[in-house]
């Protein structure tokens, strides 16, 4: 019998799910890129499948991890109730489900859940947004730390972003439009499909819940974009976080508007990708779809179209975010058909049709191949290249929109109903 030494042995038995933490929306990267490299490319609903767990209430959040901890937000009661769970990632067994506090059900999309913004971790607290605009933070117990739910949401589509945590201050864009019980049936297409100067960054403090700034847009229409951080060519970092007819950079610290360019459309649901200097970024519905690429450096005040690198108006994706593979851009759009370009240049490589299914959940890049899940539940997985080179088609039989999770060298998914832990 061969023996281990008992640390060597603790090694081989957790494998690589040690490895890396998947704290936020699309990751440690916030790109959705990971540094997995043995992620599974074969499963179905019964093969390569480590656990499954029924999920109680509604939500499309997607799943967070932190060390063994899988963290989800839920809304439950017709979306009433707002809950956070915590999961067991080695078994699957639910460890807690906690109502964090209630919110009225307002308004949404058929699309969109009452908890769709995908929590935050620190690997101290876990951080939630909810639909009626409520924030939480509870420690790795579930105990209430602070809320703050000082600021009520209403959008004509519901709350689709998802906030960032960076340098103690948790940051959400605040796109909403105007409430027609509130201030009357004719004004409700003001801040959706009419413009609006009401919309604001909104920065608090994760320590305590209180806010640190809050800083309006200008003119600009409803999103659903989560914002990314950028350093500058000073050392000064700035929140990217574009919205309806805008693409705008604030500072971290300060919440100061920084600059806006000029990006047509509404209802933009697509995080920005950030290569460089450069933030690419769809436009959601603007009648005239596209996906345009802006230089950030040097940017000042309202910048229109002249910071504007290059712009791609073919099968610009409405919903799935983009993902950047040196020197490729991949995209899918809303109905299956996805495609690669040159991110310097925006030029098309190739174009292929997934499926007819419609994507909603954002894909990841994992050792030069794509995973991304449609609304059926199948992942597909691709080579990211410059040739199309379609790997696997894995069907969970169940409707999926948020956007999987990786723990070491397993997936973690969640369809409407289930939260699954792929692996070999």
């Amino acid at each position: 019998m061969i023996k281990f030494p008992a640390l060597l042995l603790s090694l081989v038995l957790s494998g690589s799910c040690a490895a890396e933490n998947w704290p936020c929306f699309r990751g440690p990267s916030r790109q959705g890129v990971t540094a997995s490299t043995a992620l599974p490319v074969k499963w179905s609903a019964t093969e390569n499948v480590r656990w499954k767990v029924a999920i109680p209430g509604a939500a499309w959040s997607s799943p967070i991890v932190w060390g063994d901890r899988i963290f989800l937000t839920a809304a439950d009661d017709g979306g009433q109730s707002c809950r956070i769970l915590c999961v067991d990632a080695a078994s699957g067994r639910i460890l807690w489900n906690r109502e964090i506090f209630r919110q009225p059900a307002l308004r949404k999309e058929s699309r969109n859940s009452y908890a769709t913004p995908t929590p935050l971790t620190d690997g101290k607290h876990v951080y939630a947004v909810f639909g009626g605009g409520g924030f939480a933070a509870v420690d790795f117990k579930g105990t209430v730390v602070w809320t703050n739910q000082e600021n009520e949401f209403y959008s004509r589509h519901g709350m689709g972003s998802s906030p960032l945590l960076e340098d103690g201050l948790i940051v959400m864009p605040w796109d909403w439009s105007t409430n027609p019980d509130k201030e009357g049936a004719d004004k409700e297409r003001v801040g959706w499909q009419l413009p609006w100067d009401r919309s604001f960054v909104l920065a608090l403090h994760a320590n305590s819940g209180k806010q640190a700034w809050k800083t309006g847009r200008g003119t600009s229409r409803i999103a659903h974009i989560t914002p990314q951080v950028w350093t500058d060519g000073t050392g000064r970092k700035q929140v990217i976080s574009p919205a309806g007819d805008v693409v705008q950079g604030f500072d971290l610290k300060t919440g100061e508007r920084l600059w806006t360019a000029s990006n047509p459309g509404e209802g933009v649901s697509p995080s920005a990708v950030i290569v460089d200097d450069i933030v690419i970024q769809p436009n959601g519905f603007a009648g005239a779809e596209s996906v345009r690429a802006f230089r950030m450096t040097g940017a000042k005040g309202d910048t229109g179209e002249s910071t504007m690198v290059w712009e791609q108006d073919k099968n610009a994706p409405k919903m799935s975010s983009m993902i950047y593979a040196a020197p490729h851009l991949f995209a899918v759009a809303e109905g299956g058909l996805a495609w690669c370009a040159d991110a310097k240049t925006g030029e098309v490589v190739w174009r292929e049709r997934l499926t007819g299914s419609t994507f909603s959940s954002s894909p990841i890049l994992s050792g030069g191949k794509i995973y991304i899940t449609g609304d059926e539940g199948i992942t597909y997985v691709f080579k990211a290249g410059a040739k199309f080179e379609l790997i696997a088609q894995n069907p969970l039989e169940e409707k999926v929109q948020a956007s999987p999770a990786v723990w070491g060298d397993r997936l973690i998914i969640r369809t409407e109903k289930t939260l699954y832990c792929i692996g070999q």
